[in-house]
């Protein structure tokens, strides 16, 4: 059982227990999506301990079971395409786990024409990648991200003219106070 656990959630993207995933893949929007579900647990009163990220899906059904209807909900209607995708794919591997998925389903709204057509887009395509570096934009030439005559250096300005030096008199070299 370890070791279909571990295949089946740890190493398919597709039955991924981790809910932003499917909503944000790995890019830099998960890492606000994830803040932002600690934080409505923690408004909830409740701290996650163990040391697992908000979007685990044990995570969000532990807090749907503390929190109770409509607090406890929302993470999972907000991403309910994640476990649409999971149960997809763990129907396909003839997964046992595939029945705590279909009870988890039932017990949501049904998924609207949207839902079904994002989880299929979801499924053909994978979640959202983040094109970081220069080569999402393409290679000109000899490796370069645009042709070359694509920037110009800026025009050489003249240094802005220095105003003219205003004579400031020396300071006095002797004391004079107290003289008479």
């Amino acid at each position: 059982m370890e070791r279909h656990y571990v295949e089946v959630f740890d190493l398919r993207r597709k039955s991924s227990l981790y809910l932003t995933y499917y909503l944000h893949g790995d890019t830099r929007r998960r890492g606000m999506a994830l803040l932002t579900l600690a934080r409505s647990y923690k408004a909830a009163g409740w701290d996650i301990a163990g040391g697992e990220l908000p979007d685990h899906l044990p995570v969000v059904l532990e807090f749907a079971a503390l929190a109770g209807p409509g607090a406890g909900e929302a993470p999972l209607r907000r991403h309910r395409r994640g476990p649409v995708l999971i149960h997809r794919a763990l129907e396909a591997a003839d997964s046992p786990y595939r029945h705590v998925l279909a009870a988890l389903l039932s017990l949501l709204p049904p998924p609207t024409r949207t839902d079904e057509e994002a989880v299929a887009k979801l499924a053909a395509e994978g979640p959202p990648n983040e094109d970081v570096g220069l080569d999402p934009y393409g290679r000109y030439g000899h490796g370069e991200f645009a042709p070359p005559d694509a920037f110009a250096p800026p025009a050489a300005v003249p240094p802005p003219p220095v105003p003219p030096a205003v004579a400031v008199p020396p300071p006095p070299t002797h004391r004079t106070e107290g003289l008479r």
